[in-house]
């Protein structure tokens, strides 16, 4: 058949939803995944960035809410970051570690609140 025939006939293809399970899996797998993303970017200003399961959860359930699938996890993660990334090269982040949880995803919290420790530098 010739490709001008094929591109006229319709073609229906059912979508599954995706589950919570495959979003966090989009979120943390693959190389260029978003949460490695902003991970970089905290490493980029000398901190550490940290996902809980239950906030990757959290977010999955956020971009499940939007109906959007996948698309909806950018989104989803750029709210909850945006203020974060804002103040973070303000803030003396040396040797520091920040840890998102499932209340930060749901409330939200400064970034003040999120640091757990500082490492002790030789």
């Amino acid at each position: 058949m010739i490709p001008e025939l094929i591109g006229r006939l319709p073609i229906i293809t059912p979508l599954m939803p995706l589950t919570e399970h495959m979003l966090v899996q989009i979120l943390t797998e693959p190389k260029n995944a978003l949460v490695r993303q902003y991970q970089y970017f905290f490493k980029m200003e000398n901190a550490e960035l940290e996902f809980t399961d239950g906030a990757l959860l959290a977010l999955a359930q956020k971009a499940i809410e939007r109906d959007t699938g996948a698309r909806a996890l950018r989104g989803v993660l750029e709210e909850l970051m945006l203020e974060l990334m804002y103040d973070l090269p303000d803030m003396n982040n040396e040797g520091a570690k920040y840890i998102i949880d499932a209340g930060t995803v749901k409330h939200g919290k400064p970034l003040a609140e999120l640091r757990v420790s500082q490492k002790e530098s030789a």
